[in-house]
């Protein structure tokens, strides 16, 4: 027994209509073809559905297979929803926004996961600080951003960021597993000033230190040069670490604290389609990639929640 679709369209058409005629006029098809689907679907359950009368009316057989028909009707409806929402989901170009470390530690992976996963979405990075990437995302220049520890709301967790101390690999606590921020008072301190100092601070307050750096710089490159000229230690966060050069270290500091880096969209407005794709594209991937790093555990902590509108 083969029952389909547009047989059971066409019976619950002349159903509702009332008549084959009725009901052509409804599916936009001839009445021949009404005719032909309903009487097709009669010999597949080998009794008949309808009384041929004015108003058709259904048999005692019909009526026991009419609510089944409209389940089965609505169900494949709801899938043809499902197909063109993911249609249009899995196409245009997003713009997103992202501060310079996640820009140069996080993004270049997605990019890459995206391209292959998502090959219909094309994703334009804007890098910028912690304000303007807030400001970019409610004003419209992007349609997502990855926000560092925002409010709660609708978005995708991609990862929980551990902070590091940096050190020179000649360091005398470089081959140390942790390095406890008490341990670099007497080093001189290099900070950039971004939104990680707000971090950076508390973990100082944390460990009963004051918070006195020596030096002050805007760009990441410098920072991390300052180090390696021996200038002094800083602490980033381990998305940082595919920019750290091998003669520096970034080890576990104590204490510790972190920051949550979100995939979202706008607030207060509706988001792009395929945002929601990439965030589920990009939460599962990083799940995955983070699961087999070894810093998993200590280091960038997997997705743990997944919302999107």
């Amino acid at each position: 027994m083969t029952v389909n679709i547009p047989q059971l369209r066409a019976f619950l058409a002349v159903v509702d209509a009332g008549g084959f005629s009725a009901a052509a006029a409804e599916l936009g098809m001839s009445q021949s073809a009404v005719s032909h689907a309903v009487a097709s679907l009669e010999r597949e359950l080998a009794a008949p559905l309808l009384v041929r009368a004015t108003p058709a009316r259904t048999t005692a057989l019909g009526e026991r297979v009419l609510p089944h028909a409209r389940i089965a009707l609505s169900a494949a409806r709801s899938v043809e929803r499902i197909a063109v929402d993911a249609t249009e989901a899995m196409t245009g170009t997003v713009r997103l926004a992202a501060t310079p470390t996640v820009c140069q530690g996080l993004v270049p992976g997605l990019l890459r996961h995206w391209r292959e996963d998502q090959p219909r979405i094309t994703v334009r990075v804007f890098e910028g600080d912690s304000a303007e990437v807030s400001g970019w995302l409610e004003d419209g220049t992007a349609e997502a951003a990855v926000l560092i520890d925002p409010p709660p709301g609708p978005g995708i967790q991609l990862a929980v960021d551990c902070y590091r101390a940096l050190l020179p690999r000649d360091h005398p606590l470089a081959d140390e597993p942790s390095v406890d921020i008490r341990e670099l008072e007497d080093d001189q301190f290099l900070i950039s000033p971004n939104g990680c100092e707000a971090r950076i601070r508390t973990i100082h307050g944390l460990a009963g230190l004051r918070f006195t750096p020596t030096h002050r710089v805007r760009d990441l490159a410098t920072l991390i040069s300052m180090v390696q000229a021996g200038i002094g230690v800083t602490i980033l966060s381990e998305v940082s670490r595919a920019l750290i050069p091998p003669d520096l270290v970034l080890l576990p500091l104590e204490p510790q604290t972190s920051r949550r880096l979100v995939l979202t969209g706008p607030h207060g407005r509706p988001w792009h389609p395929a945002i929601r794709t990439l965030a589920e594209s990009a939460g599962g991937h990083l799940a995955r990639t983070v699961s087999r790093s070894p810093m998993s555990e200590e280091g960038l902590a997997p997705p743990s929640q997944q919302h999107a509108p």
